[in-house]
């Protein structure tokens, strides 16, 4: 991760006159704390899959040196034409490849889930009971050994959902290897196999990632270790524009996930993209577009009876459309008690979810055996449960609605029940999670679970979804969500039957609502989607109130579960908002040095000591005499640039300049072009002569002329705003005085995150913000009250 610099001597001295009592004495307490000069210890690291890996940030800001300005001014607008004309082309490819690849992953997950269901079953109805869980346990822990022994082994970038990835990659965090080709593939495989192996897992989510990956592979610029590149495709090789790609391909991926184009755009503009603009609201929703047209096409092949015995390609799609479906004035308390223990026990589940993959992620990081023991004892676990209580369940007779044969329609398990009959518990856990959600969201089915079938179901799901994410292998947590949240709704549609006419599939909907809003707290995105995969619009309203409700009461206990799984990775995410506290902090408090910076026309010796010693990734450039009156601050240059022209060796002799007219002849723009996701050049790369040591360099054609810039009594919070909203890897700070040195540090995203703040600054963790959260101690003294109370009315 990138290292802010600045003299510790300097920080001490910025001091803000006409302070109230309390800021004198933060001032005071400050000062101590700067005169310490407390070395920054906080991690630059971040857990991706199981591995450590060192964090950098990306660099979206436009670098403006001479040579970037000579290619502009020389492109025409065929250049212009061109780069338009791909972005476009890019959008209809990422959406045409992700939809196939979701349509490929749901029939595979069908079929393959499919044929052990039908194995089970004929064991059953032969009554070798012993040999059918026999079979079903051990397909279900050969599929998921399989899942995570490629991700642990092949890619574990792979591993988990990666939302929380893609997220951060698009807040500015550089997590290696989560876009690279290999992560792909292992990404589709392992989805596939961890879902089909009866885990309480979804593959839904991993959509997202794996948009991503797509969308990422096409703004690299193909490769140049397999000769698979060409000119026209480098206009995307920069973080800018592959966040973009990134971007759009994320929106396709939920959409190709749910089938809910609109959703999946929504879902980025307000849970993944931290920068957002109109430009990119239009390719994003053409990308969508694209994936529902080729899915449509998709699953009209299937419909004809060519993708398999069980594969029909519907994805998850959930058609409840209901012309009667109505509600009355007296059923919003119902849709309000919904929402508020939808998000209790969402804010729950995210809360014991954290816990568990707190010792999962302990025991993934002795070894790759640890990893696939867990993996084994949590596939056998579920398989035990997944087999074993549909046994406690009676068997029901068939409903007469399904024309005699309810078993035909796959919606029905007979298990060990006889002809004619069905288990209800084992419909439910016996089936793929797109049916169980399609039975339980079903209308016009109140009478065909048990009230205690529904209960077992809902607390077995909810334990299972928690035991399930923290396995190595790729898979999601909205579809497990969806489908606890269903059956929870329609417990408490069972409970509350005689207080609302309600019909319980549509609220065993609203009970996913609120479950997905106690969870992820997402409200818009997550009512468009809950829409497009019903296609019933008369529930707009009910859904929307289940979800705000939900939402507040959850964020009162705790965050959602993405952003938690982001501090628990260690990815320096970075929030749209500044805390109360970096008001009473300016920039110079919070930057730990020493500063290196390079000369305008700089020995080649210095430039490899410097890169070779520290771990920067930009150095100030500074002109000083002869080659200007006084020392000043020319601009910005990057580690990456400064390698390129180490490799290209463009040295002069003597301490003068050599002009961009020579770097002209000696480089194009595309030879600092970002190159892909995972490879980086390294000083290590480059072999200098002792000769060339002693030659110099000028910087002046390779600088950033225009670098973003703040006075060093800015404030913290005014500073985050800026870097934050323009999307800056780095920040220089200038003194306030002009008899100084031009440049007094430089801030990055590490110097923002609250461990580095309240890390130098210990006295501010009292003033620290957090939100209004119900914790143990007031929850105590509530109850004590209630009691007191009761005692006195009595």
């Amino acid at each position: 991760m990138d290292a802010s610099t600045s003299p510790h001597d300097d920080a001490s001295e910025v001091l803000l006159p006409q302070r109230s009592s309390l800021a004198e004495q933060l001032l005071s307490q400050r000062s101590i704390h700067l005169s310490r000069s407390s070395p920054n210890n906080t991690s630059q690291v971040a857990i991706i899959g199981s591995n450590l890996c060192p964090i950098e940030s990306l660099d979206f800001e436009l670098i403006e040196n001479d040579l970037f300005n000579q290619n502009w001014r020389s492109r025409g607008k065929a250049h212009k034409y061109r780069y338009v004309v791909l972005k476009w082309t890019f959008c209809l490819l990422i959406g045409v490849l992700v939809a196939a690849v979701g349509f490929f992953n749901n029939l595979a997950v069908e079929n393959i889930t499919g044929f052990k269901f039908l194995s089970l079953s004929k064991l059953m109805e032969a009554e070798r009971y012993w040999t059918a869980f026999g079979v079903f346990a051990g397909s279900n822990l050969l599929l998921l050994l399989f899942a995570s022994a490629i991700t642990s082994f092949i890619s574990p970038a792979a591993g988990g959902s990666g939302i929380p990835e893609v997220k951060a990659y698009l807040n500015g965090v550089d997590a290696p290897n989560i876009f690279t080709l290999k992560t792909l593939f292992v990404k589709i495989l392992g989805n596939i196999t961890a879902v089909s192996s009866s885990l309480h897992v979804g593959k839904a989510g991993p959509m997202v990632h794996i948009g991503a990956c797509i969308a990422s592979i096409f703004g690299q610029g193909g490769s140049q270790k397999y000769h698979l590149t060409c000119d026209w495709l480098r206009y995307f090789k920069n973080d800018r524009d592959r966040r973009d790609l990134v971007t759009i391909g994320a929106s396709a991926g939920i959409a190709a996930g749910f089938r809910a184009p609109v959703g999946g755009v929504l879902l980025a503009v307000e849970s993944l993209s931290s920068w957002w603009r109109s430009a990119l609201l239009w390719r994003s929703f053409f990308a969508t577009a694209v994936v529902a047209v080729v899915l449509r096409v998709l699953i009209g092949v299937c419909d004809s009876g060519q993708c398999g015995l069980f594969g029909k390609g519907g994805l998850i799609m959930y058609d409840v459309t209901n012309d009667t479906t109505t509600y009355q004035l007296a059923d919003l308390p119902i849709v309000i008690l919904l929402g508020i223990i939808g998000g209790v026990l969402g804010s729950l589940y995210n809360f014991l979810m954290l816990k568990v993959l707190r010792i999962y992620g302990y025991i993934n990081e002795k070894s790759h055996a640890h990893k696939l023991l867990l993996t084994s004892a949590v596939s056998i676990l579920i398989s035990c449960f997944l087999y074993w209580l549909p046994w406690i369940a009676s068997c029901r007779p068939c409903p007469s609605t399904s024309n005699g044969d309810c078993l035909s329609t796959n919606r029905f398990r007979q298990f060990q029940c006889p002809k004619n009959y069905y288990n209800d518990l084992a419909s439910l856990f016996l089936n793929t999670h797109d049916n169980a959600i399609r039975n339980l969201y079903s209308t016009g089915t109140n009478d065909f679970y048990h009230p205690l079938s529904l209960l077992l179901f809902f607390v077995s799901s909810y334990i299972f979804g928690i035991l399930s994410y923290g396995v190595v292998a790729p898979f999601g947590l909205f579809v497990p969500i969806i489908l606890t949240g269903a059956t929870y709704g329609r417990f408490v549609a069972i409970l509350l039957g005689s207080y609302t006419e309600l019909d319980h599939g549509l609220v065993a909907i609203l009970g996913s609502a609120s479950f997905l809003g106690g969870t992820m707290r997402m409200t818009v995105s997550v009512c468009v989607i809950i829409i497009e995969l019903t296609n019933n619009l008369l529930l707009l309203p009910l859904v929307m109130l289940v979800l705000l409700v939900s939402k507040t009461v959850a964020d009162s206990f705790n965050g959602n579960i993405y952003d938690m799984i982001l501090q628990l990775k260690g990815l320096p995410y970075l929030e749209g908002h500044a805390e109360p506290y970096m008001r009473q902090l300016t920039v110079s408090d919070v930057l730990s040095g020493p500063l290196h910076s390079f000369n305008g026309v700089e020995k080649v010796g210095n430039i490899v000591h410097t890169l070779r010693s520290t771990r920067h990734h930009a150095f100030p450039v500074i002109d000083e005499p002869p080659f200007s009156p006084s020392p000043v601050l020319y601009g910005l240059i990057l580690r990456s640039h400064l390698l390129v022209v180490l490799k290209k060796k463009a040295f002069v002799p003597t301490n003068s300049l050599s002009g961009h007219e020579k770097a002209s002849k000696i480089f194009v723009a595309s030879d600092f072009d970002k190159r892909g996701s995972g490879k980086h050049d390294t000083i290590d790369d480059v072999n200098i002569t002792p000769e060339e040591m002693e030659m110099f360099v000028d910087l002046h054609p390779f600088t950033n002329t225009s670098p973003y810039t703040v006075v060093e009594t800015m404030s913290l919070a005014k500073a985050l705003t800026l870097f934050r909203e323009v999307g800056l890897r780095h920040m220089l700070v200038v003194p306030k005085s002009s008899d100084r040195a031009p440049v007094v540090g430089i801030l990055t995203r590490h110097d923002f995150l609250p461990e580095h703040i309240l890390g130098l600054h210990p006295f501010l963790v009292r003033s620290h913000w957090k939100r209004l959260r119900w914790n143990r101690s007031t929850v105590t003294k509530y109850f004590r009250s209630f009691i007191t109370w009761l005692a006195c009315s009595g």
